[in-house]
């Protein structure tokens, strides 16, 4: 197997690749800037455009003999060509396109054509089509379609310091004092030669068929040069020709692109038309696709040279459709071998890869190897690529686009800066975790799909999101099952906290659970038992007809919640011999152990869990439980999280207040419950467990008259029950009885406070009447002859002195 070049692929720096092909039939093709999809049932089968009204839609296919409607002219400055399949005639440019001499860029809102599928939030821009790109949660700043002929370069040349011998990586073709840099020779080290001279001048005309208008970019796999097609309405397409001829693997990368890539069909991908020779060389004809790569996006950006970065969010809806694009083609035996911020261009609202000269089928151990330091994993040269050496690129080109990655072709050429040293990595945990998850070294714990990373990527951008705006991002997990919340959480009337610890074994059966495997042959059997209780599921599962993996992991949980963790434990440890690597077995022994009581154990395995699934919640509320005893300012952290994301996780929103309250910051534990929403099932426990929190266990001189009188009002508009009332009214009565005394001192004299507490004047003598009162309604409604007598005791001795 040849050595991994250090840097194959070509720059796309400068905007890239061709023109859209026109669709079959009459008024096909669908209108859109830089798109070549087809209509179907009135929208593109690319794009998901709507097809252009009556009045703007093109000329049938095989009219261009016959006079054109108006609406069909070309609009470009100086020409008087028509529109025919989407493209002008005469000068190849798409409809409604302004050239870039008019100063306008993009599409204009008044071209007539309906736009539907906008993801825009509280933006009043109308003109433009949106693409996928930011996964309808991100607004990504458009890049205006480039003009091609503005792309032509006027002196096209390689700079001597970008010019290496494709076999050994060594200098060649540079200047002395005396004398300029060659541009053709051979590598004085290993003799290969080199020639970075264009082959195609202006004018030149390939296959009979694209007219050369001149060079666009260049890079490691040769020159790319920007061309029109004369058999189809002079539609702009991109030749990508080879660097050096001599070059075995140039040329088997070039012969990779014919095989391969006419059958690629993505919208993140361009569009290889054709393979056609001229002077014994070859070429490939691709789709112009006009913009920026995200390398010179990177490098317009306003900080400091040596401090460029894209915003998060932005560098993350990148890397979610490129994730789609990889998709794609794994799922078709492909590996894409080369990705970097060089390779792929952002046109308006899409996103395209361009370079595919590394792209190479996986089942090809013969293939040759692209790959740029920096970016390429570290086995490549070793053991040959593979779908996680693929989405190492990944994770290693959204690290150098989010933060300023000094040394990522050196010092950390194999590894990430440590957290500490980055303060992007520092603020946003999750994204950390995802970063050093898809750039290991060891593959096996890299992601192994990539709609997987994909999945998780996004579960990332929705943390990031709810952080940096400040409102919830919700969205249901594709992994877990929803909370389940234990009445416990919500704290205990007769408890000497409002929200005491949560037990082990309660904080296990609150933890989601992952979803069942619907392709598992016992799936449906699965769905058929949900209305049983785990007392009654335990027998059922044991006699299953088919003890299948979902089977089995039931019966774990089963295990675990009726308090039978060592037989969950021995269970498990089965299903991981049969079960490798699956993350499932995993986070049930994670549960098993907190049920258990083990916690540091615990800790341990919802740990290495978060790091595996950085975008669910599931592991962070295990972890933020495990750390409520070990670092209860982490449990705070993670709680705060889970909750800011996603309001639908109620148990953080408690978690955070009983983390809260234990460290006596009662104030911040009140701010929590009260996030719960008044739509929530949950508020009116939130409600009482804040009434709670205001009074009980505090010492009377660290009342105030407004803290008594605000919490009897909370209780006061509540809808409880009788009972639950007046048993925390008997709270809030015995409190403010309590701060008298110690209250005189700090506001009206005499105890005489001033303002009213459930009715009663806040003074001592309403106070014992309305407190009296309370108890004997309770005494009354108790069938507890005991608790009666107590209660009755009570009233009699809160009862106020009177004069016989």
């Amino acid at each position: 197997m040849p050595p991994a070049s250090p840097n194959a692929s070509p720059a796309s720096g400068s905007p890239a690749s061709g023109s859209p092909a026109s669709g079959p039939g009459a008024g096909n093709a669908c209108t859109q800037p830089g798109c070549s999809g087809t209509i179907v049932d009135g929208y593109c089968d690319e794009c998901g455009s709507a097809a252009a009204p009556a009045a703007a839609a093109q000329a049938p296919s095989g009219s261009s003999g016959a006079p054109a409607p108006p609406d069909d002219k070309c609009r470009q400055p100086g020409c008087s060509g028509t529109i025919v399949d989407g493209y002008c005639d005469e000068c190849g440019s798409p409809p409604d396109q302004p050239s870039a001499s008019t100063g306008t860029s993009g599409t204009s809102g008044t071209s007539g054509t309906t736009r539907t599928g906008s993801t825009r939030t509280g933006s009043s821009r109308s003109s433009g089509r949106r693409g996928m790109l930011g996964a309808g949660l991100v607004e990504v700043p458009r890049v205006p379609y480039r003009d091609p002929s503005s792309a032509v370069m006027s002196d096209p040349q390689v700079a001597e310091g970008k010019r290496f011998c494709s076999n050994c990586g060594e200098p060649v073709g540079r200047g002395r004092p005396d004398r300029p840099g060659r541009t053709e020779g051979f590598c004085p080290k290993c003799g290969t030669g080199f020639s970075f001279t264009p082959k195609l001048s202006p004018g030149d005309l390939v296959g009979g068929q694209y007219s050369v208008l001149g060079c666009i970019a260049h890079g490691g796999l040769g020159w790319i040069y920007l061309a029109q097609d004369k058999n189809v309405s002079n539609r702009w397409v991109v030749l990508k020709g080879l660097l050096d001829t001599g070059d075995a693997d140039a040329m088997a990368a070039a012969a990779a692109e014919r095989a391969y890539l006419a059958e690629v069909e993505h919208p993140n991908i361009v569009k290889i038309y054709n393979f056609v020779e001229h002077d014994g060389d070859g070429y490939i004809v691709m789709q112009y696709v006009g913009g920026q790569s995200l390398k010179d996006i990177l490098l317009e950006q306003p900080q400091p040279t040596g401090e460029k970065h894209l915003p998060l969010t932005q560098a993350i809806a990148y890397g979610l459709e490129v994730l789609r694009a990889f998709d794609y083609l794994h799922a078709k035996g492909l590996v894409y071998c080369d990705f970097k911020p060089d390779n792929v261009i952002q046109s308006e609202e899409e996103l395209k890869l361009i370079d595919l000269g590394g792209v190479r089928r996986l089942d090809d151990p013969d293939g040759a190897i692209y790959g740029t330091i920096g970016y390429q994993a570290p086995e490549i040269a070793d053991v040959g690529p593979s779908i996680s050496s693929d989405l190492y690129t990944v994770g290693r080109a959204l690290a150098v686009l989010s933060f300023p990655f000094k040394g990522y072709t050196r010092a950390y050429a194999e590894s990430l800066p440590p957290r500490e040293e980055v303060s992007l990595l520092q603020r946003f945990e999750s994204y950390d975790r995802f970063l050093r998850r898809a750039t290991h070294k060891d593959p096996a714990e890299r992601f192994q799909d990539a709609a997987e990373m994909a999945e998780q990527l996004t579960g990332v951008l929705r943390e990031v999101l709810a952080a940096e705006e400040g409102a919830p991002r919700p969205a249901p997990s594709a992994l877990f099952g929803p909370e389940r919340f234990d009445p416990w959480m919500a704290g205990d009337l007769a408890a000497e906290s409002a929200l005491p610890p949560v037990p082990p074994e309660i904080a296990a059966s609150s933890l989601p659970v992952p979803l069942v495997d619907g392709a598992d042959p016992a799936a449906a059997f699965l769905a058929g038992l949900t209305a049983l209780d785990d007392e009654q599921l335990g027998p059922v599962l044991e006699g299953a007809p088919e003890r299948t993996p979902e089977v089995m992991l039931a019966l774990a949980r089963v295990k675990i919640e009726t308090g039978r963790a060592d037989e969950a434990s021995a269970l498990l440890d089965g299903l991981a011999q049969s079960l490798p690597g699956d993350w499932r077995v995993d986070w049930f022994h994670a549960v098993s152990l907190l049920a258990a009581g083990r916690i540091a154990e615990a800790e341990r395995s919802f740990d290495r869990l978060y790091g595996l699934l950085p975008g669910e919640a599931a592991p962070k509320l295990g972890l933020a439980y495990c750390r409520e005893h070990s670092a209860p300012d982490e449990a705070v952290r993670l709680f705060e999280l889970v909750w800011r994301t996603d309001h639908g996780y109620l148990t953080a929103a408690f978690g955070l207040a009983r983390v809260h309250l234990a460290a006596g910051r009662r104030a911040a534990a009140v701010q929590a419950l009260d996030a719960v929403p008044k739509i929530s099932i949950r508020y009116v426990p939130a409600q009482v467990a804040a009434v709670a929190t205001a009074v009980r266990g505090r010492a009377p001189a660290d009342l105030t008259a407004a803290e008594l009188v605000a919490a009897g009002e909370r209780l006061e508009g509540l809808d409880l029950d009788d009972e639950r009332h007046d048993r925390l009214a008997t709270e809030i009565l015995e409190a403010a009885l309590d701060w008298l005394p110690a209250g005189s001192g700090n506001g009206a004299p005499g105890g005489a406070q001033g303002g009213a507490l459930m009715g009663a004047p806040l003074a001592e003598t309403p106070l014992r009447r309305r407190l009296e009162r309370t108890y004997r309604e309770l005494a009354r409604r108790s069938r507890d002859r005991a608790e009666s007598r107590l209660l009755i005791d009570s009233a009699n001795a809160v009862r106020p002195r009177t004069l016989l």
